[in-house]
């Protein structure tokens, strides 16, 4: 009887054993899945929320990373990097990588969805947001200085706004870059590039991200800046005093896009994500914060964007262009 009972307990202990390194073995098979974004804070926490909300089972690593240093990133690591998903990479950055193909195929992505303008000539990453960028006011600073509204770029170039403007390095933010962009396909490169010379005397640095200037309004380090509109939108929406203009020259405009890294898409669960991303997260996300239309049909937050957004010249925006105009870049 002794001699049963202990084969038994011996039994019941290998069970256990067996149990906990089942457990242990199911623990290691939860899937990572690591995300990094160019997107602000505030839109990254929410995704990260929302994703470990919807997929329990997985865990995500979602990492902010500048334009520049991102697209360096890829660039360096190509398909062997940490990097599963792509998250709101400017359309020139993300047509260098699907040059040198590091893009996962998204020939399957349904692309009619989203405004014919939007969509990229290759099938390996699609549109993620759309921004424009616009002059912003701090009216009560403009009030407590007695400073006189601009009506022009010229106009930025006065004395009365020495240390009171602020902008995006183009060299680090592609929301910098994009006003550099349009004023350089307008006016010309010299003449563009002259300018910003001349304006870089009314700003104290330049901001090393695209949110830089909006938040130097709302803290009134500044009272001009070269933001995003949809960033001033959300502002006024939040009570800030701040008031959005175009000059004749209009609006720069940018695109980012998303994808997965090649090879990394052959993970069901990345796939699976990322298909997630591009159709329910981004119409939720769209209805969240001031927006750009990028989906046809698709519910858009446009509290207090202006309801016309006169685009300027952003032609022969690629990469190769980008660097050889910042080449010429002098101020950072």
């Amino acid at each position: 009887m002794k001699k049963l009972l202990s084969i038994m307990l011996i039994i019941s202990l290998c069970m256990v054993m067996l149990t906990g390194c089942g457990a242990k073995e199911e623990e290691k098979k939860r899937e990572t899945i690591v995300i990094y974004s160019a997107a602000n804070t505030k839109r990254l926490e929410n995704m990260q929320t929302v994703l470990s909300e919807k997929f329990p089972d997985y865990d995500f690593v979602v990492e902010y990373l500048g334009t520049s240093k991102l697209a360096a990133k890829l660039m360096a690591e190509g398909t062997d990097t940490d990097i599963d998903i792509i998250h709101d990479l400017s359309y020139t950055n993300m047509n260098k990588l699907s040059e040198v193909g590091y893009l996962a195929d998204l020939s399957w992505v349904d692309y009619s969805i989203y405004y014919p303008e939007c969509n990229p000539a290759s099938k390996d990453y699609v549109i993620e947001c759309r921004v424009s960028g616009a002059v912003a006011l701090n009216t009560k600073l403009f009030e407590e200085k007695g400073l006189t509204e601009p009506t022009s770029w010229d106009d930025l170039l006065k004395p009365e706004f020495k240390g009171l403007v602020s902008m995006s390095d183009p060299k680090s933010s592609s929301a910098g870059y994009m006003f550099v962009k349009m004023l350089a396909n307008t006016w010309g490169e010299d003449k563009a590039l002259e300018y910003f010379g001349k304006l870089m005397d009314n700003i104290p640095q330049l901001q090393s991200g695209g949110n830089g200037p909006c938040n130097a309004l709302i803290s009134e380090e500044a009272a001009v800046g070269l933001v995003m509109t949809t960033n001033a939108a959300e502002a006024i929406t939040n009570g800030d005093p701040l008031k959005i203009m175009f000059f004749e020259e209009g609006a720069p405009v940018a695109y980012y896009g998303q994808s997965m890294v090649k090879g990394k898409d052959e993970r069901a669960c990345v796939k699976e994500v990322f298909e997630y991303l591009i159709k329910d997260f981004r119409i939720e996300e769209l209805k969240l914060w001031p927006s750009e239309p990028t989906i046809i049909n698709a519910p858009v937050n446009l509290e207090n964007v202006p309801e016309v957004i006169p685009f300027g010249d952003m032609s022969n925006d690629t990469l190769d262009a980008k660097e050889a105009l910042l080449a010429k870049w002098l101020y950072s």
